[in-house]
Formats: structure tokens, sequence, C-alpha cells
């Protein structure tokens, strides 16, 4: 078995995230010597979270709903609750184990807790790994929108076990791979190489582990030069400012990666429109996604997914702004695009 790799996120406060399989032994050492440890977990995850529990000092399990309903206020003020209970100080450790949903709710109850103590991560799935669970954003959601509420707090650790990948639905698998895609278009082509050389929609695939690893170290690198999203962060935002407001307008019955993966193909559309994105770029981010088995078009009503991206959080005032592309890993932002460019590119993902 291949020894893990450490990938180092630099920064004031410098976290390894580590990739390997059969991992889990080594989370004692990366939650540390503090007094407590608080595991919070969805309900589907409830037998390794104890198995996990049995190991730690002075471990607290607390169990939160399955998926983005775990990501409310309410939800959030039962984990502090549980905290205030268990005496939990700053000296204390949160661990977060599940998938993008878990990693942001344990990561804002951490960071608001005592305002902040130390998270460890665990994603359990490939959307958590290779995205949520690495560069510190956190978030809860609301009525308004997804994410609009939360803090910047890097973990002290991530965990991939790629062990963990074994047991989640393709489905889910298939929708993380999204993230993954998004990332090859924005810094990393050789990922799109990879995709089209074989099939990659499990993780027994032979390309999983470069996939994630690549995804994982583009990631890294811009978190390291620009945490609170600034800058160059913002390109990683690429394709979700429409798949965000997809999964807020069907009330997140949509998975994140499904509603992200029409969200490219809204991206490199816009970016073929205004930023003058060549044809067959623009044309490839259809035909991997679909090879991929994943959504391309969208039918949902203009007007109501407008109005959710009005509040998007690279919005700034009245004007929208949008992650475009004017070339294959060549991202910038677009602000203000005409109102006809973007019904255009959202026509484009409408089912023919």
């Amino acid at each position: 078995m291949p020894a893990p790799t450490h990938i180092t996120v630099a920064g004031p406060a410098p976290y390894d995230v580590v990739v390997g399989h059969g991992l889990l032994g080594s989370l004692v050492e990366l939650v540390g010597s503090g007094e407590r440890t608080a595991v919070i977990h969805p309900a589907a995850l409830r037998s390794i979270a104890h198995d996990i529990g049995d190991g730690l000092p002075d471990a607290h399990i607390i169990e939160v709903p399955d998926g983005e309903a775990q990501k409310t206020v309410k939800v959030a003020a039962y984990c502090w609750d549980m905290l205030g209970r268990a005496g939990f100080t700053r000296t204390d450790t949160v661990v977060g184990i599940g998938g993008g949903a878990t990693t942001d709710l344990a990561g804002f109850v951490a960071a608001t807790w005592l305002r902040g103590v130390a998270v460890v991560q665990v994603p359990t799935t490939l959307l958590g790994m290779v995205d949520a669970a690495v560069g510190g954003k956190t978030a809860i959601n609301t009525a308004a929108g997804k994410n609009l509420v939360g803090a910047f707090h890097p973990p002290k650790a991530v965990l991939a076990d790629l062990n963990l990948l074994e047991t989640l639905p393709r489905t889910d698998y298939v929708a993380g791979l999204a993230e993954v895609v998004k990332v090859g278009f924005t810094h990393d082509p050789v990922i799109l190489d990879l995709i089209e050389g074989g099939d990659v929609t499990s993780p027994q695939s032979v390309h999983t582990r470069e996939l994630i690893e690549r995804a994982i170290a583009v990631k890294a690198k811009v978190v390291a030069a620009d945490l609170t999203e600034r800058g160059e962060r913002e390109f990683l935002n690429y394709g979700h400012t429409l798949g965000h407001a997809i999964e807020k307008v069907e009330d997140f019955r949509w998975a994140h990666g499904e509603a992200v993966s029409v969200g490219l193909v809204f991206a490199a559309e816009l970016s073929r429109l205004a930023a003058g994105l060549d044809d067959t770029t623009a044309r490839r981010h259809r035909d991997l996604l679909e090879t991929l088995g994943l959504p391309t078009s969208y039918d949902g009503d203009w007007q109501q997914v407008h109005a959710a991206m009005a509040i998007d959080k690279k919005s700034r005032g009245s004007s929208l702004r949008f992650v475009v592309l004017d070339g294959l890993a060549q991202p910038r932002m677009l602000e203000n695009p005409e109102p006809s460019l973007l019904t255009a590119a959202f026509d484009a993902v409408r089912s023919e």
C-alpha cells in the first residue's frame, strides 16, 4: 500500500491534508492532547462515528441530520448547546466526520465556539475530500441562500481516508467529480486528460488517488495565497453562481455536484459569449460531464434563478459577478454582464 501523501496548506496557520488508505488510526495523533473531543456526524454515519469516538479522549458524540438539513442555525445551536454541556474549552477539539455539509457545519461550530476552537475534518465523500473540507471556509444556510452565514476557520488537519469512499453510493461519488472537473478547467488541465482517458466513475479507478491529490493540491495552493477569498480563491467558484441558485430554487433536492455540473456548462457558455472562450473548450465541458453521467441541463424558471444569483457571495451591491474562462486554465472575474448574455447562457442549459 502506498504511503500517505501529505499536502500542506500554507498560511498563518498551516496544516496538512493527509491522503491515503486506512488512515483513521492516525486520527488520535492529529487530534492531539486536548481534554475533550466532540465528534459531529450525520445520522447515516452513526456506526463509524461511535467507532472513532471510542478511540478519542473524552469523546462526545453529536449526531445531526443528514445532508443539507444539518446546515441550519437550529442545528448549529444544538451543537453549541452540546459543547456547553460537555464543558468545552479552547484546548478541546471538534472532529467533523461526513460529507461537505458536515464539514461545513463542524467547521462553523468550531469557528464560533469561544471564538474559535480546533477542528479536524474527516471527509467521507469525494466532494468533501477535494473541496469542502479543505481551505477553512465554513458555513450554514439560511432562508435567503446557501452558505451566507459562515467564517474562515482553517482546520488543524484534514484526514482523507480513501477507504471511506468504498461504501459511498455511486451517484454521490459521481456528483463529487464535478468539483474535480471544475479545477481541471480552471487550474490543472491534466485532470481533464485523466478523466477522458478512462472510466473514473468509481473509487476503484486507477486514477482516483491522482485525481483527488491533484484537486487538493490546486486548492491548497490557491488557499495559501488567498485565504479570505479576495482574489484568486474566487476562481474556485467557477460554475457555482448558477449551481448554488439551482440548489436554493430546488430546496436542496439537487445534489451540490449535480447543480455545479449544470453551472459549469452555463459558465462555459457565458465564457464563450462574453470572454471569447473557444468553442472547443466550451463544448468540452458538456461532453466531459455527460460522459461522467452528470446533468448538463436544467429547466427551472429564469426569474427565480436570477433572483437567487443576485445574493451570491461574489455579488457586489447590485452587480452580478461570475467566474469565466478566457481560455483553458485562464479564469477571471466578469462583472455585471449584459442581461442578454446571461439569458443566452441559461438558454444553453435548457433541455433540448
